[in-house]
């Protein structure tokens, strides 16, 4: 940016601020406005264009075209050049305007004898809802400054656009006529579980009222301030009990870093040279970021951007003088309904009254739904224009474990919720006194219950669930709230503190999993038609084998004196799993060359999620210690249906007879050669499907430690014999699926589902 440049756009905007604030109507204040505009920038034309209903851009004030052409002159988005800016949310700067595709001529203008055109978008709350234009009769080439100008000046016309005076406001923030009718809205769970409660409506938006400034070195030391206070925040909260250990701190140590972005930080100074205030240059760079986003597909950056909302959000109340976290009183029942959050906002509320938490954007991979899943709320994401149904103390039901969320429920509604609840209380009251018991059929079969994780806070669940050990430890969400792949001495640290904590019980550590819908932020992610069919899990880390070598180095040395059980993902031929247990035998040499203590034993297994690997099995058992069936994926492949995709995600049921012919079979194989096998997908986690694969010869299940109490149950009123006889006269049928049948089998026997 030229050294002359702020000053110029610092008078600018001085003039804007007393016109805004000087008296007439606001269509008069803003004729006022573009005549100023195109005054300071020696343009012949300066237009502005307001969104409308339907997403039309009407021409609301001109200063060189037809006076006519006032709230006649009509664009919709992404018509002409005008719609194009708004569609896209980005600027556009033309030296011969006539030329571009795009180019739409309305004769009741008079623009055919201005040739260059520069246009930017007015954005307020992440919206386009308006285009400010400014126009040559010259070939000019408008250049970087005089383009941030006019962005500069947008944000602060952003301001009248969004008063209500010029448009009402329901036009810019459109809201369903409904709005008060009860509504069932669905989504996708990022977390399990049901909460009932009152909608608390998380907008930590704030109003600026001050937007020129006197003294830009004044501003930027209040920005300063205002970020030694957000990280002064951050360090109390590090020093809370809870915070010590776990991957929720880890992502709040990558949040800490946001606030020291450079790019990020940069932009905002350069906004503050230009002559705003430090609160509107936070404003202005974080709206023209969230639109720009918004054009982004790539799942890890949007995530991120997340983040920066929250920072910017918590800036902007430092610096208009509030606290970083202004929450009134929390009713005893709160429900949070947001736009999206980042993970530090969800500190800001009393985790024993938050019953659920909704939001309009997110993943289950976004940081705050892992902090969600840490503290056991319910969540339910990408649930499409909440926030413009649902008001402040609205009844709200969040069912996770169908992502669905119902506003304003009925009474019948209601009242099934509370039923379901005091009856899931009961049931864990009663299933607490199984905890000890020994899961055994009454036909005397015994069945090994182990429980996934993938957080450390998983691990208090091991002896209240009374679970054998953990069947599956997902590694790659340390991996996923980092900022930067973990060395070897902070993931040796971490599976030390997961075998402490297991106290004997075996642990099988998953090695890295991570691709498709999981994205480390430090690998670039690579564009993919089909990612559940591409580069991912094992792929990934024999194709960068040095994150494989650093992560069974961990493993071995956190389990030195110990067992040490490693299971490797999404292997799909034999020679991928000997590849890899080449790799572990490197490292054991590494680790013996160097007399570092060795494990007790190891044991080494493989998931079987690709079909293709069964057609191996007799190449394949001989040289593993345990096989673990990922139902999942499995599924996935097995049905050729894209688990991600709401159309045909339900389209083939597992308890299909194909999908159960496979399980026996693969069982059959296992038990012949002697090698144990589990399941550690969502059948083994329900009920009627755990005992469909108990029938078919699985004799180890790992589930999520709230599966454990149910599945028990079902195990120990379960009678082997006869479910599996009849099991194999409805194999060879062509039923869809067995589960009407399975389920009545089990009323007739009294197995408890």
């Amino acid at each position: 940016m030229s050294a002359a440049m702020p000053s110029v756009s610092r008078r600018l905007l001085a003039r804007l601020r007393d016109v805004m604030a000087g008296g007439g109507t606001a269509e008069e204040r803003l004729g006022k406005v573009v005549m100023l505009i195109a005054a300071d920038m020696v343009a012949e034309v300066c237009s502005c264009y307001v969104m409308r209903a339907g997403e039309v851009l009407e021409l609301f004030a001109t200063e060189g075209l037809k006076k006519q052409a006032v709230h006649n002159t009509r664009l919709r988005v992404g018509e002409g050049l005008v719609g194009d800016v708004a569609a896209h949310a980005r600027p556009l700067a033309l030296a011969d305007a006539q030329s571009h595709p795009n180019f739409a001529y309305r004769p009741e203008t008079g623009e055919e004898i201005f040739h260059s055109l520069m246009g930017v978008p007015i954005i307020r709350g992440g919206r386009v809802i308006g285009v400010l234009v400014v126009q040559n009769r010259s070939m000019r080439h408008y250049t970087d400054e005089e383009i941030e100008t006019l962005e500069t000046v947008a944000m602060v016309l952003a301001e009248l656009v969004a008063s209500g005076e010029l448009v009402n406001r329901d036009e810019l923030v459109p809201v369903d006529g409904n709005a008060l009718l009860p509504l069932r809205l669905e989504g996708i769970r990022l977390n399990a579980g049901v909460g009932i409660g009152v909608a608390v409506l998380h907008q930590p938006r704030v109003a600026i009222r001050r937007l020129v400034a006197e003294d830009p070195d004044t501003e930027m030391e209040r920005l300063k301030s205002a970020l030694a206070g957000i990280r002064d925040a951050l360090d109390e909260l590090f020093s809370r009990p809870e915070m010590r250990d776990g991957e929720h701190r880890d992502v709040l140590e990558t949040y800490r870093m946001f606030t020291e972005d450079k790019g990020w930080l940069g932009r905002i100074g350069e906004a503050i040279r230009t002559g705003l205030t430090a609160e509107a240059a936070v404003q202005k760079v974080h709206e023209d970021m969230r639109a720009r986003m918004s054009q982004i597909s790539d799942p890890y950056l949007r995530e991120r951007m997340h983040d920066f909302e929250d920072l910017a959000n918590r800036l902007l109340q430092r610096l208009s003088g509030g606290d970083a976290s202004p929450r009134g009183e929390l009713p005893a029942d709160a429900i949070l309904v947001a736009r999206t959050m980042g993970p530090m906002d969800l500190f800001d509320y009393d985790p024993k009254r938050l019953r659920g938490l909704v939001l309009e954007e997110g993943s289950p991979t976004m940081h705050v739904a892992i902090v969600a899943r840490a503290l056991d709320i319910p969540v339910v994401g990408r649930c499409k224009e909440v926030l413009d149904k649902v008001e402040a103390l609205d009844p709200v039901i969040v069912d996770g474990d169908n992502a669905q969320v119902f506003l304003r429920p009925s009474e019948d509604i209601r009242d099934i919720f509370a039923e379901a609840l005091s009856r899931r209380e009961l049931r864990v009251a009663g299933y607490a006194k199984l905890k000890d018991l020994p899961a055994v059929t009454r036909d005397g079969v015994s069945v090994s219950l182990m429980m996934n994780a993938g957080l450390l806070l998983d691990l208090q669940h091991l002896d209240e669930s009374g679970a054998d050990g953990i069947g599956l430890y997902r590694t790659e969400l340390p991996f996923m709230a980092r900022s930067s792949l973990p060395d070897v001495t902070a993931q040796t640290v971490l599976y030390r503190k997961i075998m402490d904590q297991a106290a004997g019980k075996p642990v099988v550590f998953r090695t890295l999993d991570v691709g498709g819908d999981k994205v480390l932020p430090y690998w670039n992610p690579y564009e993919e038609d089909n990612p559940a069919l591409g580069w991912r899990s094992i792929r990934i880390t024999l194709d960068r084998p040095a994150v494989m070598r650093h992560q069974l180095r961990a493993l071995l040395r956190a389990a030195a004196g110990r067992e040490l059980r490693v299971m490797f993902p999404m292997i799909a031929e034999v020679a991928e799993l000997v590849e890899a247990r080449r790799i572990l035998d490197l490292e054991i040499e590494h680790e013996r060359d160097r007399d570092h203590p060795q494990p007790t034993a190891i044991k080494v297994g493989t998931m079987l999620e690709v079909p293709a690997l069964a057609f191996q099995l007799d190449a394949l058992l001989p040289r593993v210690d345990f096989v673990s069936i990922g139902s999942n994926d499995m599924a996935q492949f097995l049905f050729a249906v894209d688990r991600g995709n709401p159309r045909i995600s339900e389209r083939y049921d597992p308890l299909a007879p194909a999908m159960l012919t496979f399980l026996c079979g693969v069982a059959a194989k296992c038990d012949a050669a002697g090698v144990p096998l589990s399941v550690c997908g969502e059948m083994a986690g329900r009920p009627l499907e755990a005992m469909a694969l108990i029938a078919c010869g699985v004799r180890t299940l790992s589930l999520a430690s709230p599966a454990m109490g149910p599945v028990k149950t079902m195990i120990r009123s379960l009678e082997v014999a006869p479910v599996r006889a009849y099991l194999d006269g409805l194999l060879h049928g062509p039923d869809r699926s067995l589960r009407n049948k399975l389920k009545c089998f089990a009323l007739d026997h009294g197995v408890v589902l």
